[in-house]
């Protein structure tokens, strides 16, 4: 009797330490058999598609521009395939952490407040905020705008330069508009006495209608444009850092800044340069 129970403890024992040994090759071949998380093929850019000439749609309803044409040569050089997405420009910040997008970049002014929640790439494109004024407008100097009702896009730096601005303490309304084309017709309806706005866009419509429109010599001051992605998505960045630096030292970008503006007007670290004064657009 004790002879059996012996041989059935054994057997017990050595049924339990096949199992044993079965269950972890299991949890090894589980280990070795994880999904891996496949690479990025695809990056969304959001954009407002109303910001001539960085990002719009042209005659034939397609999204162009001086800042498409750098995203889709970096995401070649990236070897992912770009989407463009149009936004609310006002929204951006939140489209962008919600991960509804990758990417903003359509004439991105990096400031102190932005980089709180924005991770910026170094700049690309100086920039200055002008304002224009009907060719037959009296308004000559910042000065002349007390009193006066100007426009400015809705969720643009524009803001931010005027309420930091003395001259701007002295607007009689500060009327905020969806896309700049919109505040624009308004200055042509005279609905409007001035228009601050990026010089980049502003050029682009008085060299358009020089009979229409003027550029006074003061402005609201200089800034510059990045690109934005999420602060945690640091593999990103450093790879849109990288495809950036490599089309400023091979002459990429400057090629499609002479598309858009007819010369170079990248600003590269070495060898910053202005804002462009009357640039040429490409159709």
């Amino acid at each position: 009797m004790k002879k059996q129970i012996s041989s059935l403890v054994i057997a017990l024992a050595a049924g339990m330490l096949l199992f044993g040994c079965d269950s972890k090759k299991e949890e090894k071949a589980v280990a070795v058999t994880a999904p891996v998380t496949p690479p990025v093929s695809i990056i969304v850019i959001g954009l407002d598609d109303n910001f001539p000439p960085m990002g719009f749609r042209d005659e034939q309803n397609q999204i162009t521009g001086f800042d498409i044409d750098l995203a889709k040569e970096a995401a070649t050089r990236l070897g992912v395939e770009v989407e463009f997405k149009p936004i609310d420009w006002s929204a951006k910040e939140a489209e962008l952490n919600s991960k509804r997008i990758d990417v903003l970049w359509n004439g991105l002014t990096i400031t102190e407040q932005r980089k709180q929640n924005i991770a910026f790439t170094t700049p690309y494109l100086k920039n200055r905020q002008i304002v224009i004024v009907t060719a037959t407008s009296p308004i000559k100097h910042k000065a002349d705008l007390a009193g006066k009702v100007v426009g400015v896009q809705e969720g643009s730096t524009a803001i931010e330069a005027v309420e930091n601005d003395p001259a701007g303490k002295t607007f009689k309304e500060l009327k905020k508009f969806g896309d700049n084309m919109t505040a624009l017709l308004d200055l042509t309806a005279g609905r409007l006495d001035a228009v601050v706005v990026d010089e980049v866009v502003g050029r682009y419509y008085v060299v358009k209608k020089p009979e229409d429109y003027i550029v006074l010599d003061d402005d609201f001051g200089d800034e510059e444009y990045g690109v934005g992605v999420r602060k945690d998505d640091t593999e990103l960045l450093a790879k849109l850092q990288k495809a950036m630096n490599d089309m400023k030292q091979d002459g990429s970008a400057a090629a499609i800044s002479e598309k858009w503006f007819g010369r170079d007007i990248i600003e590269r670290d070495d060898v910053p340069v202005e804002a462009p004064v009357s640039p040429e657009v490409a159709r």
